[in-house]
């Protein structure tokens, strides 16, 4: 029997951390349904970096650059974090290099994990069935907001521990991971509604971003598993 449990925060991934262990990244609003999004219409891979200085160092190479920060558009870079940017296939073939807020810190935290997937609400499914027949131990682990719990993350984390422990493959002890489930069952029959409250959907309908939110909540639209090695995302 492995675990599957859930993990709030990258602050809090030491203390969840272990070896013959599957993390999964996961920013539903949006870095990580942007990495989805962008990898099954046709980018070729995806190189996340933490801060803005080192996605600067790209631009002049020629690559395709993203990025964010407090979920407004970092005006030097091509593109933002909207997951619709990429639905034409116009980047079809590009490397695109991002940085945002939130996610690619998450990712660039669990680094040294033995194996690193990117989940959002959009592949939930494709990462369920692909952590099924592995046989490793599994960690949700929630971007977040700043260090901080948000929503969105958690529920799409308590989706995928409520299926792989239906499984009955695996097990879970942390309150995190029941936690997340509760809210999953909570919010599954129109979590657009449920979130309605929640800190980051406010931010962005200010930002005027009501179409990103509808996409990012779009469960198993996509089927694709993002797979970091060696500082690079590509389909597995």
């Amino acid at each position: 029997m492995h675990t599957v449990e859930v993990c709030f925060t990258p602050e809090d991934y030491h203390l969840y951390k272990k070896d013959n262990q599957a993390v999964v990244v996961i920013d539903v609003l949006r870095a990580t349904s942007v990495i989805c999004s962008a990898l099954y219409h046709g980018v070729s891979k995806v190189i996340p970096v933490e801060t803005l200085e080192d996605a600067e160092k790209y631009l002049d190479k020629g690559y395709l650059v993203a990025g964010e920060r407090n979920g407004e558009k970092v005006k030097s870079f091509a593109l933002g974090n909207s997951p619709l940017a990429f639905v034409s296939g116009e980047y079809h073939g590009h490397e695109l290099v991002i940085s945002t807020t939130n996610g690619t810190r998450a990712i660039n935290t669990a680094m040294d994990a033995e194996q690193l997937l990117i989940g959002s609400l959009l592949n939930a499914q494709s990462i369920i069935n692909h952590l099924l027949i592995q046989e490793m131990d599994v960690l949700l682990l929630c971007s977040g907001w700043k260090g901080k719990t948000n929503l969105e993350d958690s529920i799409c984390a308590g989706y995928i521990a409520q299926q792989l422990k239906e499984s009955k493959r695996f097990e879970s002890e942390e309150d995190s991971t029941l936690i997340s489930i509760n809210l999953f069952e909570s919010a599954q029959t129109n979590p657009y509604s449920f979130l309605k409250g929640s800190s980051h959907r406010r931010r962005l309908l200010k930002l005027g971003l009501a179409k990103d939110i509808k996409f990012c909540l779009k469960a198993n639209a996509l089927d694709i598993v993002p797979y970091y090695s060696s500082g690079i995302i590509c389909k597995l």
